[in-house]
């Protein structure tokens, strides 16, 4: 049987360190150039050298990526890039642009490389190509079918990635010109300004200056959108069709996100390989993955492809809990030094959540600043004292259910 790696995003060192606490086998980073996603904080090759330091000493491995597909004047700036990137041995490179593959086979030809959802690829003869082409991995595109994925493992023997949770994108794999044609940022060079999301109206034209809806529900209409991705239910049926990468999407995700996500899988994926044959779902784990900001979940093309949903009729995000804070310390009298990210008062119900499916209920009291004076409100970016249950450690999350009461002035 296939032990996958369960192959988690970073967009910064932050979540990064997250990523590791919370139980991926691999991360994957962008640099500060070439990478999909322009927004993002992403890694200076300092950076860069740390997470690697990081991630080799416990164990992990680090992919950057390289899948912006390239101009002809940007080739020089790869081959610079590649020169600075050599010393800090990262484990592999995720590229998806042939030209790209090129010049890092020329450059740097014993580093690893893993193939882009963004290559498309979709039979066993098109990553026969690319193995020859020189590379280790593909992610294949997220229109394959569960059939299809097992077919592909048959014909081939590339490792394989897929996606198991996260965003989707409405064009294929993710190739989409909607950006640069609107806004004249491009998708495929990281910057891509989420037209799909956009709400749209109809405007007819001896009547300009007047929209018209095109609703699906009272608040309008979002038929571009998709749904998020969510296969934790399906992991054994990926696992035995040889799958050898899990894939959660989301470099520009929240510390909060990849911390709660994270854990679920790799809770999921361990009890798996622990005894396939008792294995269940736990409900806890859909439950948890509902407390994460999200689009309606769906399988995507997992299943027959004629019946697969890529958007819905209320495709808004969906969140029932807000992240207020990260323990950041635990003092010697069993304190918390927690850095505050969202407000929250003194007698409010709070939850704390770690590693390991850790979760543990309290009411928010004992709340100081650093001077040791009591605070009436813990503020973003603040840094506070507080107690908290026991076997609370660094790096554990605090959140509040959304609309939750909130306690009496005083109280």
């Amino acid at each position: 049987m296939t032990t996958p790696e369960l192959l988690v995003p970073a967009g910064d060192m932050e979540k990064l360190e997250v990523a590791l606490d919370y139980g991926a086998d691999a991360v994957y980073v962008g640099g500060s150039q070439f990478g999909l996603r322009a927004m993002a904080a992403n890694f200076s090759l300092e950076q860069l050298s740390r997470a690697r330091d990081l991630t080799r000493a416990r164990g992990k491995k680090l992919y950057l990526t390289l899948n912006a597909y390239l101009r002809p004047g940007e080739i020089p700036a790869l081959e610079s890039y590649l020169e600075e990137l050599r010393p800090l041995e990262i484990d592999a490179y995720i590229v998806s642009d042939p030209g790209a593959l090129h010049v890092v086979r020329q450059n740097d030809p014993l580093m690893e490389i893993h193939l882009s959802t963004q290559a498309n690829t979709t039979n066993a003869q098109a990553a026969e190509f690319w193995r020859q082409a020189g590379v280790r991995r593909v992610n294949l595109a997220r229109e394959l079918s569960l059939e299809e994925i097992g077919r592909v493992r048959r014909e081939t023997s590339l490792e394989l990635e897929v996606f198991v949770h996260g965003a989707m994108c409405v064009a294929y794999s993710g190739r989409c010109l909607l950006s640069s044609a609107l806004t004249g940022r491009s998708a495929n060079a990281g910057a891509c300004a989420h037209p799909c999301r956009w709400g749209y109206a109809l405007v007819e034209e001896t009547r300009p200056g007047q929209y018209f809806p095109i609703e699906e529900d009272s608040r309008g209409t979002y038929v571009m959108n998709s749904r998020d991705l969510c296969l934790v239910q399906h992991l054994p049926a990926l696992i035995q069709a040889g799958v050898d990468s899990l894939k959660i999407e989301g470099r520009m995700k929240t510390l909060y996100y990849v911390a709660a996500v994270t854990r679920v899988y790799r809770a999921a994926l361990d009890r798996y390989l622990a005894d396939p044959h008792t294995y269940m779902v736990d409900p806890a784990w859909v439950e948890e993955l509902d407390k994460v900001s999200h689009r309606p979940y769906d399988t995507g093309f997992l299943f027959e492809p004629e019946d697969a949903v890529v958007h819905a009729a209320d495709s808004r995000y969906q969140r029932t809990y807000d992240f207020v804070g990260i323990v950041r310390e635990m003092t010697e009298d069993g304190r918390a030094l927690v850095e505050c990210r969202n407000r929250f008062f003194p007698g409010e119900k709070l939850e704390l959540i770690g590693p390991g499916m850790r979760n543990a209920f309290l009411i928010a009291e004992d709340l100081s600043n650093l001077d040791g004076n009591p605070v009436e409100v813990a503020q973003p970016n603040a840094r506070i004292l507080m107690g908290l249950p026991d076997g609370a450690r660094k790096g554990d999350i605090l959140r509040r259910e959304k609309n939750s009461p909130m306690p009496e002035p005083g109280a």
